[in-house]
């Protein structure tokens, strides 16, 4: 296949990487990262040009929208847009319907599993769209990934993502919150560990990614809560998880609760920079109060 990848950054970069090592040919756009290997077009319009398959991995929703805005007109007809980054539904859903109204195909499938999981090529996709479109693309998801999950039609990835976020932003503040509370209550952390991680407290949180440095898995609490996922990126999983809510008529009170603590985490404290995990030695320095 003729792939496009456009978004060249922390993760489409290896993403893209992983391609090119398995023998395919990718042509980029970015509007500042030149990774190599890639053949760099001037524009997105002319990198998706020719392409089978322009795949796209950005920051935001409005971001795709004006991509998508570029590389639609441009594509050839049966060509697959396959975006995987993480946006709004909203935006998922009208990037899909103008594609398929061009006689494309469409996919929103964001991905689980950070810069670690791109560069090792095991990232999960939660993917959404048309079966033909998904079966085209399955090959690529397999070299990228370690799995990829059909999710239903246009914006069920990102409805896949975004609940998944919003369970994993609650469930590191109660992790934090209980080694904060084991601190003060005199209880070691590695015999909190070793009850927790093998009772009902039991979560990916505490079990694959500790936030208590020499405790449990290796994370990036063992090297300063330098991020693999950034507190940042959680702030904006959790804000369109909220986003949804409101959009769906949903009540969510945790996770609501949970952007408001990322919220003030990452922009009224220290927590810019950070690992999500970092949410650790915020409780540690804090009372009751």
């Amino acid at each position: 296949m003729n792939i496009t990848f456009i978004g060249l950054g922390n993760m489409g970069a290896p993403m893209a990487a992983n391609l090119i090592k398995a023998g395919h040919a990718v042509t980029g756009f970015d509007t500042m990262a030149k990774p190599e290997g890639v053949t760099m077009a001037d524009s997105a319009a002319e990198a998706a040009r020719g392409a089978d398959v322009v795949i796209t991995m950005l920051p935001n929703g409005a971001i795709l929208r004006a991509v998508a805005d570029q590389v639609i007109p441009a594509m050839k007809p049966g060509a697959v847009l396959c975006d995987c980054s993480t946006v709004d539904v909203d935006s998922a859903k009208a990037v899909a319907a103008q594609a398929e109204a061009a006689g494309l195909g469409a996919l929103d499938a964001p991905v689980s599993g950070g810069i670690g999981g791109a560069a090792a090529g095991t990232l999960t996709f939660m993917v959404g769209g048309a079966d033909g479109a998904f079966a085209t693309v399955k090959p690529l998801f397999d070299i990228m990934g370690q799995k990829a999950v059909h999710c239903g039609a246009a914006g069920a990835g990102q409805a896949a993502k975004i609940c998944n976020n919003m369970i994993l932003g609650v469930t590191m503040i109660a992790t934090c919150e209980a080694f904060a509370l084991a601190d003060k209550l005199g209880l070691d952390r590695q015999k909190m560990f070793d009850v927790v991680s093998t009772s009902s407290g039991y979560s990916w949180t505490m079990n694959a990614y500790t936030p208590a440095p020499g405790v449990g898995a290796k994370s990036p609490a063992d090297n300063g809560y330098k991020p693999g996922f950034a507190a940042e990126l959680m702030l904006k999983d959790l804000r369109l998880s909220q986003q949804a809510a409101d959009s769906a008529d949903a009540d969510t009170p945790m996770g609501q609760l949970a952007a408001q603590l990322y919220e003030q985490f990452v922009e009224r404290e220290d927590g810019r920079g950070m690992d999500f995990s970092a949410m650790l030695p915020r409780f540690e320095k804090r009372g009751r109060g």
